[in-house]
């Protein structure tokens, strides 16, 4: 009997070129896919919710595969967990509907961008932060992040594509919160464009430094070009927090 198995996923993404598999390079998925080869015995093909760039991490990661193997979900997450790189944990593993689709499915995801804004960058969290020295302007930040909720056309903040593909995608939620040194950009969105989080982010950092105009967002957006928007952010201050079914 077909199974239909459900993983979520948490990692590091520091030493890895992402998520997708790519020739002569360290991916998430060939190094989840060997692990599952190993445990089960068979060749799995993971269906990811998205893939995530080289650099980025993730909270809750989903991804399914269909096998024929009998394992109870405890042993498989144990095993696999047991084989598996320290920078990469399986959370959960759980059997969905054969028709599931880890990314056709999804309804929405969550990433925040972490920025430590201060003097000195941190060497704990040097991996997982992006170091700004500079003041911001976070209530000038709150407020130009307002003119990105809704349904937009993001073409300004969209990296170039392999896949030509329709650019109007509906931000749900942009919440910008200090605590401490740590500045958190959390988005949640029905979609996302190729590096869109990060140039959102490395716009709103722009626009906190003061090197754009308040207002300047709308006039970015409804320009539909890239040109306009800031630069892309780093990718070590990303993470993929949660997928919603």
């Amino acid at each position: 009997m077909i199974r239909n198995i459900l993983l979520k996923i948490e990692y590091d993404g520091t030493n890895y070129s992402g998520w997708q598999s790519q020739k002569n390079s360290r991916s998430i998925q060939d190094t989840i896919e060997a692990a599952l080869k190993r445990i089960t015995g068979r060749k799995a093909r993971l269906i990811p919710c998205g893939r995530t760039d080289a650099g980025v991490h993730a909270l809750g990661h989903i991804a399914n595969f269909k096998t024929a193997s009998h394992i109870p979900l405890y042993k498989l997450q144990r095993g696999l967990n047991s084989v598996l790189p320290e920078d990469i944990v399986i959370k959960e593993a759980r059997e969905v509907q054969l028709k599931f689709h880890a990314r056709f499915d999804a309804k929405s995801k969550t990433y925040r961008y972490t920025i430590i804004n201060g003097a000195s960058p941190s060497a704990i969290q040097r991996n997982f932060t992006v170091h700004i020295p500079y003041r911001l302007n976070l209530a000038l930040m709150k407020k130009e992040a307002k003119v990105l909720i809704g349904r937009h056309d993001f073409r300004s903040f969209q990296a170039a594509d392999r896949i030509e593909r329709s650019s109007v995608r509906t931000i749900k939620r942009l919440d910008i919160k200090k605590s401490g040194g740590l500045i958190k950009i959390t988005v949640e969105a029905d979609g996302f464009l190729y590096n869109m989080v990060r140039n959102i982010a490395g716009t709103l950092i722009e626009i906190g430094r003061g090197k754009f105009k308040p207002g300047s967002t709308v006039k970015i957006l409804k320009a539909k070009n890239r040109k306009l928007a800031g630069p892309t952010a780093p990718a070590k201050g990303l993470c993929l927090m949660e997928v919603k079914y």
